[in-house]
């Protein structure tokens, strides 16, 4: 992993607008999505998750976070239990609800992206 930067942490101003935004709940937890039959202790902890996670240099903003249990933060983060590839969907399909133009490259840490920027010539 590459060096360790604190972009990649969300601070608690982010965690707090994340949280207002998604009504303290997680966002599987809110449609529905794969609940267990009967009610886990899991599901009363929340977290705030990454979309791009941080090991891929996903920064700590907005764009990138929503709340989750752990119980489906867990099933995300383990890819063995074949749903992570539906929950990023959905995952991503929720932050586009709100963030329509952000791009993934937008969503991840680079220590030079201000040379990338086109700068108009007059």
């Amino acid at each position: 992993m590459p060096k360790y930067t604190k972009y990649l942490e969300f601070s608690q101003k982010e965690r707090t607008a994340i949280r207002e935004r998604d009504n303290y709940r997680c966002i599987f937890c809110q449609i529905g999505y794969e609940m267990p039959p009967t009610a886990v202790p899991e599901m009363d902890i929340t977290d705030i998750m990454h979309y791009i996670p941080r090991s891929s240099m996903g920064l700590g903003i907005r764009q990138n976070g929503a709340v989750g249990c752990r119980y489906h933060h867990h099933m995300m983060d383990n890819g063995s239990s074949g749903n992570r590839k539906e929950m990023l969907g959905m995952f991503r399909a929720y932050l586009d609800e709100y963030y329509p133009d952000f791009t993934d490259t937008e969503r991840k840490y680079d220590k030079w992206s201000f040379l990338k920027k086109e700068k108009p010539y007059v």
